[in-house]
């Protein structure tokens, strides 16, 4: 079988790292995809000490004019993209009533239309191809608000409807589109948050614990999977049943 190419956006830490660790365990060339050069490298050096295949995209989503030559460009060099892991996002939290414009526009822009733009590129050759997979990281404040992140949520909530809306159009392409839903995961993110939060929060996990990007990486590993060829236009959760939606 070809060797599949997979991009990660986000890629140089925390969900997205692992996601291209563990897609390139499994195979696949991986393109990191993050504007620190520097810390895609050594993510980049860990796959390749590992026997896998990696290559390094400067990519900036807070500039939508720069992605479609970025893009383009990566095509050139590696060829089609087969799997595509939308996963970098940005919070800039704040009570809805004192949130600023321009972080609400930020957030919406970063998280939601350059995924949207990644994509709409993306997904070209992979009609051509006919084969591909896309997989959408939204979270479980999608499903289920949190005061203080209005635009947040309505960027991850658009993912989903995002998601549902590009698996009607690309099902007969053989293109499946699917979201993942994290939970409170332990990454950078949630590193800030105090003991009396974090206590808070797990008192609504009946896990009883946070979880871990490598339990997000599965799910994103297994919808980018032959194996998940008739699953499209869902959200997996993956938040320990913290939301049964």
């Amino acid at each position: 079988m070809e060797q599949r190419i997979a991009l990660v956006t986000g890629a140089s830490r925390g969900i997205g790292r692992v996601c291209a660790q563990q897609l390139a365990a499994a195979g696949h060339k991986v393109v990191l995809a993050a504007r620190q050069v520097e810390k895609l490298e050594e993510v980049a050096q860990e796959i390749r000490a590992a026997g896998g295949e990696a290559t390094v995209l400067a990519l900036d989503l807070a500039n939508t004019a720069s992605i479609e030559p970025a893009l383009k460009q990566v095509l050139s060099e590696v060829g089609t993209v087969d799997v595509l892991v939308n996963n970098a996002g940005i919070t800039r939290d704040m009570l809805a009533m004192r949130l600023k414009l321009e972080d609400w526009e930020e957030v919406l822009r970063v998280n939601l239309t350059s995924t949207f733009l990644v994509t709409q590129v993306l997904m070209q050759p992979m009609i051509r191809k006919r084969w591909g997979r896309i997989v959408n990281i939204s979270s479980v404040v999608a499903q289920m608000g949190n005061a203080g992140q209005a635009n947040y949520v309505a960027s991850k909530a658009g993912l989903i409807g995002l998601t549902k809306t590009l698996a009607l159009e690309l099902a007969s392409r053989n293109v499946t589109v699917n979201a993942v839903a994290p939970g409170f995961i332990e990454t950078d993110m949630t590193a800030v948050l105090n003991d009396q939060i974090k206590e808070k929060l797990l008192a609504l996990i009946p896990a009883k614990r946070f979880g871990s990007a490598a339990d997000v990486a599965a799910a994103v590993s297994f919808l980018a999977s032959d194996a998940a060829s008739y699953i499209t236009g869902q959200t997996i959760s993956v938040n320990g049943g913290m939301a049964m939606v």
